[in-house]
């Protein structure tokens, strides 16, 4: 039996949508529920060989105001066009390795901020021009004696305020000013109430007056969950548990869009309750896992979802924690 009917075969058994060959056909997938109903987009972001463009994927995605979508992957930054043709790249060095990225219009520009967790820094950069303007190493002056630092997240507030997240390491959340002046670091790891297992992903949650930081509790126990944080660190509340492995959040409007590890997307509304399910892995040997290479991408089912975020129509950008380098357009379904 030829590989491509094994795969067939196993698909169906399992009930999953078919694998993408190259030379298939492939048909977008509905998914989602309700008002988050989505349609994938097959093949968007590829090469015109079918190929993956970016390298592995370990990163997250957000959307400039022309409509430019940033993901960063382990060889840097890629710009796609909404129709999927890359646009420029930010490669090197210097923009590898960003496990998650903001970006933030500041007068006329847009900046790039981005935590890289195995370079032990946060970064700020030109969304155009690719300029370097601020780094973010261990702030000595916190007077924290760290074996590591390894940032994973971050975000910014409406004052400037920078907040970075050493979700690797210590679980402290340090917050600077707009200079890169340290301020303060608050949190500890742990599974207490108010404490953090992987604190893996934050953004600003501008669903709440004044906004507050929401934080991804990946590896919590028993279950992964979202907390609630003022910008002066101090906890507010639990906002969603009994999740898998939530890795990000991105809000738009009232509505939260959480990737999570084990291969699924879910969406909260203003009230925090799950509406939508998108891209759900029923096989547990494909989802947690980096290895699922873009010959066994199954189209609308994710292995490993780590980065999202929303368009100014509604529509979500997905990347997967990926060996191939997956990232995803669903478009919303009206």
């Amino acid at each position: 039996m030829s590989r491509r009917s094994l795969h067939i075969m196993v698909s169906v058994l399992l009930g999953l949508a078919l694998p993408v060959f190259a030379a298939d056909k492939v048909e977008p997938v509905r998914m989602g529920s309700g008002l988050m109903t989505f349609d994938t987009v097959p093949g968007w972001g590829l090469g015109e060989d079918g190929k993956s463009l970016i390298g592995p994927t370990h990163g997250g995605v957000v959307i400039d105001k022309a409509g430019n979508i940033y993901t960063s992957a382990n060889m840097g930054v890629f710009v796609f066009s909404p129709e999927g043709k890359i646009v420029r790249r930010f490669l090197g060095p210097k923009y590898s390795n960003i496990h998650d990225v903001e970006i933030r219009q500041e007068g006329d520009d847009e900046f790039i901020y981005g935590a890289r967790n195995a370079n032990a820094e946060g970064i700020k950069f030109h969304s155009v021009t690719g300029d370097i303007v601020l780094k973010l190493p261990f702030p000595q002056e916190s007077g924290l004696k760290l074996k590591r630092f390894s940032p994973t997240a971050i975000t910014v507030a409406p004052n400037g305020d920078i907040v970075l997240s050493d979700g690797y390491a210590s679980n402290y959340i340090f917050k600077f000013d707009k200079t890169g002046k340290y301020l303060m670091h608050f949190g500890s790891k742990g599974n207490g109430l108010k404490q953090f297992n992987t604190a893996h992903g934050m953004t600003l949650d501008t669903r709440y007056d004044p906004p507050r930081l929401l934080v991804c509790d990946r590896n919590h126990q028993p279950k992964g969950r979202l907390l609630h944080y003022s910008l002066d660190g101090k906890f507010i509340d639990v906002v969603v548990t009994g999740l898998g492995m939530p890795t990000s959040v991105a809000v738009q409007g009232d509505y939260v869009s959480v990737p999570d590890l084990h291969g699924r997307l879910v969406i909260l509304d203003k009230s925090n309750t799950i509406i939508s399910v998108l891209g759900h892995n029923v096989n547990p040997k494909t989802r947690v896992n980096f290895g699922v290479r873009q010959e066994n991408w199954i189209e609308g089912v994710f292995s490993g979802t780590h980065g999202s975020y929303w368009d100014k129509d509604g529509n979500l950008y997905v990347q997967d924690w990926n060996v191939s380098g997956r990232l995803m357009k669903l478009v919303r379904v009206k």
